[in-house]
């Protein structure tokens, strides 16, 4: 499966945007918003996430490091890098993703990067990392 083929959960530093061009395309997105966690920390959001079974998107490159090494259970994140420039941006950004040829199974990590016109994912499973 790819990684935003899964059910997300957006974390808190997701653009409202963000979240409309996400569910524009189709896709079955939640805020933390609409989960009522916003201000809640990475190991709530990521127990939320996993019992709904839904991959955090996040532009946090930190987000739930402490949890996971503690050995916290969860589906999947993704890291969007860099964040907060624009919706358009972080959409074209998430689009590229959608049409990358990778797959991943539960527990992973990725890591879409872009730089200047091209976009560097990076995908891992199966801790430890």
């Amino acid at each position: 499966m790819r990684p935003l083929d899964f059910p997300l959960l957006t974390d808190e530093n997701i653009a409202a945007d963000v979240v409309a061009g996400l569910r524009a395309r189709g896709c079955d997105v939640r805020s933390v918003d609409d989960e009522q966690l916003v201000g809640r920390g990475d190991s709530e959001v990521l127990e939320r996430a996993t019992a709904l079974h839904r991959v955090i998107l996040t532009h946090d490159l930190a987000f739930g490091k402490v949890e996971i090494r503690g050995g916290a259970s969860f589906v999947g994140i993704v890291y969007l890098r860099p964040g907060h420039i624009s919706a358009a941006f972080v959409l074209g950004m998430i689009d590229a993703l959608r049409q990358a040829s990778i797959d991943v199974q539960p527990p992973f990590m990725v890591v879409a990067e872009r730089r200047e016109t091209t976009i560097r994912v990076r995908a891992r499973s199966a801790p430890p990392w």
